[in-house]
């Protein structure tokens, strides 16, 4: 699957429009396949006086022939047409529903993709070193802050699944989640696009850190103390500080099981 990267903010993107259905949910689309979605034009005025090629809408499942809603991605092709993506404002899909959504209208590697909605997950990763706690910070190329390695949910993945993938792509290690740890966070990129953000704490004995460079600028293993001080954002440091106080739990509740034992 192509990679959806970050984009500035697009007219469009997060506005409620009025769309008249042209092409009905199972009607023939482009006159050889059948419509997987309802498909329209644009029937209200932009803000921006933007006007999609076309709109694909989702969500509804029946044949309509006016629909109300949100946009919820834009898409570009490489021929040059861009397309909307409409939904009810109650449904929230991310890229990789988007992608498999729209198979039935262009191949996804023709087109990119910006989606108002993003799921990403990610995790704390942590190692002992001579008995001493380390985490793992990386720094992304298109940010000068560091933080923990994450990325976008892809296809049927559970979030779990999605963050020992994206720790293993981006640095080379395999981790073991830790059960009963995650934090949530929600905001908005650039005042439009509205994320969600799920991390997990994870162990690895593995040593050897291998970053994806085409992703990735650096990476640092640094002491609590230190690795707090690094981190810019709020979420980032109460992520930590929840992380640290876990695992010290943890490691007194073990001791006190050995000496039991």
């Amino acid at each position: 699957m192509g990679q959806n990267k970050a984009v500035p903010p697009q007219p469009l993107l997060g506005d409620y429009i009025r769309v008249r259905v042209t092409c009905p949910v199972g009607s023939l689309f482009c006159g050889d396949t059948a419509c997987g979605a309802n498909f329209g034009e644009m029937a209200s005025q932009s803000a921006s006086d933007f006007k999609p090629d076309g709109v694909f809408v989702l969500g509804i499942r029946r044949p309509v022939r006016w629909f109300n809603g949100r946009v919820i991605a834009l898409i570009t092709c490489d021929n040059g047409l861009c397309y909307a993506v409409a939904a009810p404002k109650t449904h929230r899909y991310i890229v990789g529903q988007i992608r498999r959504a729209l198979r039935f209208a262009f191949p996804e590697e023709c087109y990119s993709i910006q989606c108002l909605y993003e799921r990403s997950c990610g995790a704390v990763v942590f190692r002992k070193v001579e008995g001493e706690l380390r985490f793992l910070l990386i720094k992304n190329r298109r940010s000068a802050n560091w933080g923990f390695p994450k990325g976008h949910v892809e296809n049927h993945e559970s979030a779990e699944q999605t963050a020992r993938r994206e720790v293993l792509e981006e640095t080379g290690l395999r981790i073991r989640l830790l059960p009963g740890f995650s934090c949530h966070a929600e905001y908005t990129i650039q005042g439009q696009v509205e994320k969600s953000v799920t991390i997990f704490l994870g162990e690895t004995t593995d040593r050897r850190t291998v970053i994806q460079e085409t992703e990735n600028e650096d990476y640092m293993w640094l002491g609590y103390s230190k690795a707090l001080q690094t981190l810019k954002f709020d979420n980032d440091r109460n992520t930590l500080r929840r992380a640290n106080a876990y695992l010290r739990k943890k490691e007194k509740l073990d001791e006190k099981a050995e000496r039991i034992n």
